[in-house]
């Protein structure tokens, strides 16, 4: 499990996630051992049958789903470490998903028209003191970059001047800890804020903090959070039911599943692991013991 591990930091794995990891993959390890299974000729229906068998209660007690889906989410990424170590070429976990688990990720979304309303609604005329025009017309790109390419503050403080290519029309989004490069396209009416904030608004800005630096969006910390606050205030106004930038980010994705399907989805979003897409599909997912009962019958263990 030593590579495992090493392949787990590279990823940016905290070190407790990384323990936890470990843990779950030793006792996937050990029970394939104990079948006489191989970790890299493993298929499908071999590793339902270890979901079924660790959902079913040791000495009186059960794992939870949420512990269960914790577990699968480790082997997926177990079998993502063997593709990439060349001694898979598909993860057979990747499919199976836990039913029942809390999720909160589709509540209060707001619909297509009201990403867009934020955008073409975020005002950058007219603006008089105390507020500073170059600050309106940054938000405004910022907005525009949440609402058309569904970017969190993470992706935001990566981005440097070089990852846009105004030319073409496109923005390169850099990995994080979290989720995958991705390069998407631009929407045509964000072209000329951008340019303007390009070519004006960002150098003043530079100078009014002293901080002349690649970033894309200068900050004199590490606080985005400077700059999302009074970004959010203004938005509130223009939709009272804005919360945060989670909640436009899952807005984006979910609307996007209606457009496109969700392997485009999972590359546009960065999401490393279809699992992470597939939790802002609406409809609900088979159960996992249906699919056994159903589809793949396998015996008792």
């Amino acid at each position: 499990m030593e590579q495992f591990e090493n392949y787990l930091f590279t990823q940016g794995y905290s070190k407790t996630t990384v323990v936890s990891y470990l843990r779950s993959a030793s006792l996937f390890s050990n029970w394939c051992h104990a079948k006489d299974y191989d970790l890299e000729t493993i298929d499908y229906k071999l590793c339902l049958e270890y979901v079924k068998k660790i959902q079913q209660p040791r000495k009186g007690k059960s794992l939870s789903k949420s512990t269960i889906k914790h577990q699968v989410g480790a082997l997926k990424i177990l079998f993502h470490f063997l593709i990439d170590d060349n001694r898979r070429s598909t993860n057979p976990m990747e499919s199976i998903n836990i039913r029942g688990v809390k999720r909160t990720l589709n509540h209060n979304l707001l619909d297509q028209n009201e990403l867009e309303d934020l955008y073409y609604s975020y005002k950058t005329e007219n603006i008089e003191l105390p507020n500073c025009p170059s600050v309106a017309m940054r938000n405004k790109v910022i907005t525009g970059f949440m609402v058309y390419q569904g970017l969190n503050t993470t992706a935001l403080k990566t981005l440097k001047l070089e990852h846009i290519d105004i030319d073409n029309g496109k923005i390169y989004v850099p990995s994080t800890r979290k989720t995958n490069a991705r390069t998407l396209e631009l929407k045509s009416l964000q072209i000329v804020p951008l340019l303007h904030y390009l070519e004006k608004d960002r150098e003043l800005l530079q100078d009014a903090i002293q901080s002349h630096t690649e970033a894309l969006f200068p900050l004199n910390s590490d606080r985005f959070d400077i700059i999302s606050r009074y970004l959010f205030k203004n938005l509130k106004r223009i939709n009272h039911n804005v919360k945060d930038m989670k909640q436009i980010r899952a807005s984006v994705i979910t609307n996007w599943l209606s457009h496109h399907n969700i392997r485009e989805v999972q590359y546009m979003a960065g999401h490393r692991y279809i699992s992470s897409t597939e939790r802002y599909v609406q409809d609900d997912l088979e159960s996992l013991q249906e699919i056994i009962e159903t589809m793949h019958p396998i015996n008792s263990i």
